[in-house]
C-alpha cells in the first residue's frame, strides 16, 4: 500500500508531522508537500518560472510551489509507481463552505483524483494545533477504513475534525457544504511610500450551517466528511442556459 502525502501549511507544519507519523503503520509513504505556507492557493500551477525539489533530514520532499505543484510533479514525474491514496493535512484550521475552493489543503487532494487517484483532505476546525494528535487518530481511524472498505470509484472526501479530545468527538457525520456570507471588506493601509495596501479582509458570516451542513457537524463535535465533486457544471441551468443563448444567437 502506497500513500502520497502533502499539505498546503508547508513540510515543516506539525499536522503533515503527525499525519506522516500516525499513518505510517498502514503504508509505505511519500511525503511531497510546499516549501512555504500557501494557505489559500487554492487549484494554482505555477507555469511561469523551473520548480526545485529537495529533500529535508525527515526524508521529506518539498517543492518551491504550491500544494498543486506538489502533487502534480510526484504523480507526473518522481514516482516510479501510482500511488493508492494521496492524503492532504492536516491543515491548521477548518476547510467547509466555501473555504473549499480557496483551500491549498483540498486543492492538494483534488490534483490525486484528478490522475484518477482516490483522496481525502484532512482539517483542524480551530487553529494553534490544539488536539492535533487526536485529530491524526481520527485521521488513521478514517484511512485505514476506506483502505478496508474503498468506496466506488476515485472519490474526493473533505473531512473536518474538531479541537477536541479523541474520546469526546462525536460519530463521523457525511454533510454537504454549508454556505458563508461574502467576505468582509478588504483591510486598507498604507505602506512607508505613502502607496495604498490591501489585506484581504475576514471571512464572511455563516449563512447556511443547518443540520445535514459540516457547519453544523463540527458546531456539535462531530467529525464532518463531505464528498467532493470535480464537475461545476450547473447541471440545472443546463436547459435555462441553452434557451437563453438560442434567443441571443437568432435576435443577432
Amino acid at each position: 500500500m502506497r500513500i502520497l502525502l502533502s499539505n498546503d501549511d508547508g513540510y515543516l507544519a506539525p499536522g503533515l508531522a503527525a499525519l506522516y507519523e500516525a499513518l505510517k503503520p498502514l503504508a509505505d509513504i511519500t511525503v511531497m508537500a510546499p516549501e512555504q505556507n500557501c494557505s489559500g492557493a487554492s487549484n494554482s500551477l505555477t507555469l511561469s518560472r523551473p520548480l526545485s525539489v529537495l529533500r529535508s533530514a525527515n526524508g521529506f520532499y518539498y517543492v518551491n510551489g504550491t500544494p498543486t505543484d506538489s502533487v502534480h510533479i510526484a504523480l507526473t514525474g518522481m514516482l516510479d509507481d501510482k500511488p493508492d491514496l494521496v492524503i492532504s493535512g492536516i491543515n491548521n484550521g477548518q476547510n467547509i463552505g466555501e473555504d473549499t475552493l480557496y483551500s491549498g489543503t483540498v486543492a492538494a487532494a483534488t490534483e490525486g483524483v484528478m490522475f484518477g487517484v482516490p483522496s481525502i483532505a484532512f482539517s483542524l476546525v480551530d487553529k494553534d494545533w490544539v488536539h492535533l494528535q487526536d485529530a491524526a487518530c481520527v485521521a488513521v481511524d478514517i484511512v485505514r477504513h476506506f483502505l478496508e472498505n474503498p468506496l466506488p470509484g476515485h472519490p474526493l472526501l473533505n473531512v473536518n475534525i474538531p479541537n477536541l479530545p479523541y474520546e469526546q468527538l462525536s460519530d463521523w457525520q457525511v454533510t454537504r457544504l454549508g454556505k458563508r456570507h461574502p467576505s468582509q471588506p478588504v483591510i486598507r493601509q498604507t505602506n512607508p511610500r505613502g502607496e495604498p495596501i490591501y489585506w484581504i479582509g475576514p471571512s464572511g458570516a455563516v449563512l447556511d450551517a443547518s443540520e445535514g451542513t459540516d457547519f453544523h457537524a463540527v458546531a456539535n463535535g462531530h467529525v464532518s466528511i463531505t464528498p467532493l465533486q470535480l464537475d461545476l457544471t450547473h447541471t440545472q441551468m443546463l436547459a435555462a442556459t441553452r434557451e437563453w443563448a438560442r434567443a441571443g444567437r437568432h435576435a443577432s
